[in-house]
């Protein structure tokens, strides 16, 4: 539980100043947030956003429960893959049409990186982000494996002049506009020049964008993105990932995972696979419907919300905790790892200190909610629906307190805890 604290006079006035002035502050009451929780982690889970749990009651009890097999048809479910896509595309900057949800991310990012190897099959490179999120890395080995393809680790800083030189060679850069672990921020567009340039394709992994920051994957001229769905987009523990491929690459898409639900006339059951036109191609397997409509239900939490304003308040957070770092932390062994630059700075904050996991669950005892990614690194997730200034305020007072006393157990994490 989250107990006042004293702060300093200055930074309690900017808190509270910048809080009263918030024109996002409903947005909160969208969401189910425990009491006398700060909860800065929805970086890697989303809170429970209010629409989910009466729209899944609604999706159990009539759809399933009254509706029973006939609600293939009549509550839409057949559709909802690409009706949840289409709706994730209105955050990611798609037209209609280019986005399905479903699976998870891996296997999302399993068929964009081999759909994308596919269309580019004179080039032996495929370039990745040595930083990038695991899975991210182990299936772009795992693709050029089954490719014949060379994988080349290349920092988003060093594309440019890489691309210069191999570009000729590269068929995808698969790089996210986020570090997940420093919360950096990468640009998109200029990356993205850079690979057409050099007649390669973009594929972007965007779990740490959608939904916290404007993307506009259409203007831009993205090649194929992934992101999932438990992250900024709120949509539960595992929720479905989605897929983009622009429509000019539609013709031309051919999947690795050529499922019965992606083909042209599923319920003729063919002997002989033929895709269906257009993003519906992309479906592989049925459709998981309970967690589809516990995502279209969350995805309502967006409903009118203008993500510039969700920008400009997810680095006015960001900054003041920076401020609050600065004052209350630096001076205890803690270093800022995010960019203070705001053009380079994500919706995360990211603190260095050696005790990262065992400040980390003491912070938990005080009712502040982050995370920490080994060896050393605690990282702050903001969302602007519903994260205010205080919060971080809150969170900076429990870690003064908490370094400077030393009162936190500094025993190692067990193996297999998840952090």
């Amino acid at each position: 539980m989250t107990t006042a604290l004293s702060a300093p006079p200055a930074l309690r006035a900017q808190a509270d100043r910048l809080d009263a002035a918030d024109p996002l502050a409903p947005l909160r009451a969208r969401f189910l947030l425990p009491p006398d929780v700060v909860y800065l982690d929805g970086n890697s889970l989303g809170p429970l956003p209010a629409a989910v749990p009466p729209a899944l009651d609604d999706a159990v009890r009539r759809q399933w429960g009254t509706g029973l097999i006939g609600s293939w048809n009549e509550a839409g479910w057949w559709e909802a893959p690409l009706r949840v896509g289409d709706a994730i595309g209105r955050l990611i900057g798609a037209a209609p049409g280019q986005t399905v949800a479903g699976d998870s991310t891996s296997v999302q990012l399993f068929t964009a990186l081999d759909a994308a190897a596919a269309l580019r099959p004179d080039r032996p490179l495929l370039v990745t982000d040595p930083g990038h999120f695991p899975t991210d890395r182990y299936l772009a080995d795992a693709v050029a494996r089954r490719r014949g393809l060379d994988v080349r680790r290349v920092p988003p800083a060093d594309l440019p002049a890489f691309l210069a030189a191999e570009g000729h060679r590269t068929a995808v850069v698969s790089c996210s506009p986020v570090d997940f672990r420093t919360g950096e921020l990468y640009d998109l567009a200029a990356l993205t020049r850079a690979a057409h340039d050099a007649g390669a394709l973009a594929l972007w992994d965007l779990c740490h964008a959608a939904g916290a920051l404007p993307l506009d994957v259409d203007g831009t001229g993205v090649d194929l993105a992934v992101g999932c769905g438990y992250k900024f987009l709120s949509g539960g523990p595992g929720a479905p990932a989605y897929l983009y491929v622009a429509q000019r690459h539609h013709a031309a898409l051919e999947t690795p995972l050529p499922g019965w639900t992606g083909h042209a006339a599923p319920f003729a059951l063919a002997a002989d696979y033929a895709p269906a036109p257009g993003i519906a191609r992309a479906r592989i397997g049925t459709p998981p419907i309970l967690s589809l409509l516990a995502l279209e239900a969350a995805l309502t939490a967006f409903d009118g919300v203008d993500l510039r304003q969700v920008r400009a308040k997810s680095l006015s957070l960001t900054g003041f905790f920076l401020r609050c770092a600065d004052e209350l932390l630096t001076p205890l062994g803690f270093t800022p790892v995010t960019p203070a630059d705001p053009a380079r700075r994500s919706s995360q904050v990211t603190l260095r200190h050696p005790d990262a996991h065992a400040l980390t669950r003491a912070l938990a005892h005080h009712g502040v909610l982050a995370d920490m990614r080994a060896p050393d690194l605690l990282r702050f997730g903001v969302n602007a629906l519903y994260t205010t200034h205080t919060d971080l305020l809150t969170a900076a007072l429990h870690l003064h307190t908490l370094a400077g006393t030393g009162a936190y157990d500094r025993t190692p994490p067990a193996p297999g805890v998840v952090t």
